[in-house]
């Protein structure tokens, strides 16, 4: 039988039932499990699961999420992180002074390679006069709201275990995603919209999955910002009126089952009813979804007219984000592939830049006129890095030993850089963090003590972080 946790009896463990309520709560993965997540937090009951309990939040701390996950990872030292030395060793040996900073193991043995140096220049913007390469020249116009933090590393070169360590704080990713924690922990500010979603193509499953969460936590995953959520128009013919009919049948035979149960749950086996949120979501979510409804002024913002097709999907997407947080939902991670340049850096780079960098600088520009900056967390970053060597010809291989992400908006004090690379970029020599480092300072700009949220699993308090991180606290204004 299926259990939370061991309970003692008689010198053994024995696993304790599950309630009726719980059943119910984790037997629905889709619709049914969204509307339950949206009845509950109408209740005020969403945060007070499996552990945690009233959770507070600091006053005037962010209220949403927008990850921006850049998958295949971008190079650290050909975007926020200029390497000067790294142009003067071109096409020779990495010293053996840096060399000797880190096991070549950490770097797949690309510490014998010959360094390659930088194909983009670098330039210093705003008031904080902060270097951006070439290929983020719009987003650098916000560099002054960007906390850059150049030193996070882990210890592992594969994208999948990378992608799943970076967003579940798991190599194995059998952890609950970030943000079904944020979800648990929080609740949704809609009940309209699903608290979670994931936009952009498929991504790994456990990025989005719940874990040992309830599966009403999982994310929504979105694969086209057009169609947006899937299965969800009326059939052709069905009328919101003749929706609403079926509906109101169901709930009424699903009542009268349920006054036919030995076990009287009633107070929230009354809210239990998995049509309301898809009815809810068929009447709300195609207007949340149909960016037609912005202005030609703010499609052109985020890259929606540009010649280039990649640009306009992740354009969309982007304002997509936008309207999302803007209606409440807590979470919203989007992926963009294709970083992975292993043998052509200048080209490989240089098209994901052009796909991600206008409308990036448009999400941050929309987000602050419509008075959305200080409460959304904006993150930028990838699985890993890439190293300042040479392969293929022209590319770089994979580099978990010190590679950057940047935050904005949500409390974050911009304008500044956090941590620091060797000389030509390989390792962390200054203030390194974890990915649970990463997490918790999330967690921190959300208003949430990474201790306080907690669940109770086989018997263990279980944690966003894990084992707990670091918070990197001189990133907050």
């Amino acid at each position: 039988m299926a259990h939370r946790y061991l309970e003692p009896h008689c010198g053994r463990f024995l696993p304790t039932p599950i309630s009726r309520r719980e059943m119910l709560a984790r037997s629905g993965v889709g619709i049914g499990s969204l509307a339950l997540t949206s009845l509950l937090a109408d209740d005020g009951l969403l945060a007070a699961g499996h552990g945690t309990t009233s959770l507070k939040t600091r006053p005037n701390a962010a209220k949403s999420v927008i990850f921006l996950f850049m998958a295949g990872g971008p190079s650290q030292v050909d975007s926020y992180d200029p390497k000067p030395l790294l142009n003067e060793l071109d096409g020779k040996d990495t010293p053996e002074s840096i060399r000797k900073l880190f096991p070549l193991t950490a770097v797949q043995g690309n510490g014998t390679r010959r360094l390659m140096g930088c194909p983009f220049e670098f330039k210093q913007y705003g008031q904080s006069g902060l270097p951006v390469s070439s290929l983020f020249t719009e987003t650098a116009k916000h560099i002054d709201d960007l906390c850059v933090i150049r030193s996070i590393q882990h210890d592992s070169v594969i994208h999948i275990p990378s992608e799943y360590m970076m967003t579940t704080g798991s190599l194995i990713g059998d952890r609950p995603s970030f943000g079904s924690w944020v979800l648990y922990g929080m609740g949704s500010e809609n009940k309209n919209l699903p608290g979670f979603v994931v936009l952009g193509p498929a991504p790994p499953r456990p990025t989005l999955n719940s874990g040992f969460l309830p599966a009403r936590y999982q994310g929504t995953s979105i694969q086209s910002s057009t169609v947006g959520i899937p299965n969800l128009r009326l059939p052709g013919g069905l009328s919101i009126d003749e929706r609403r009919h079926q509906l109101n049948l169901l709930g009424a035979l699903n009542q009268e089952h349920l006054e036919r149960q030995q076990d009287n749950d009633s107070e929230l086996e009354a809210r239990i009813r998995s049509y309301e949120l898809a009815f809810r979501m068929q009447a709300a979510a195609p207007e949340a979804f149909d960016l037609t409804r912005e202005s030609e002024q703010t499609q052109r913002l985020y890259g929606m007219d540009h010649g280039n097709a990649d640009t306009r999907e992740v354009g969309a997407q982007y304002l997509l984000a936008r309207r999302l947080v803007e209606r409440g939902v807590r979470f919203v991670q989007i992926r963009v592939p294709g970083w992975d340049s292993h043998s052509d850096l200048k080209g490989g780079h240089g098209n994901r830049a052009l796909a991600t960098d206008r409308p990036t600088f448009g999400l941050l520009e929309d987000l602050k006129r419509r008075g959305l900056f200080d409460s959304t967390l904006v993150v930028w970053g990838g699985e890993f890095g890439r190293t300042p060597g040479v392969e293929g010809g022209t590319g770089r291989d994979h580099s978990p030993g010190g590679f950057t992400w940047w935050f904005a908006g949500g409390g974050i004090r911009g304008g500044q850089t956090i941590g620091k690379t060797d000389e030509v970029g390989y390792t962390a020599v200054e203030r390194p963090f974890a990915p649970c480092d990463m997490h918790a300072t999330m967690l921190h700009a959300l208003g949430v003590d990474q201790y306080d949220m907690h669940y109770n699993h086989h018997g263990r308090r279980e944690i966003a972080t894990f084992n707990g991180g670091k918070v990197v606290k001189d990133a907050f204004a």
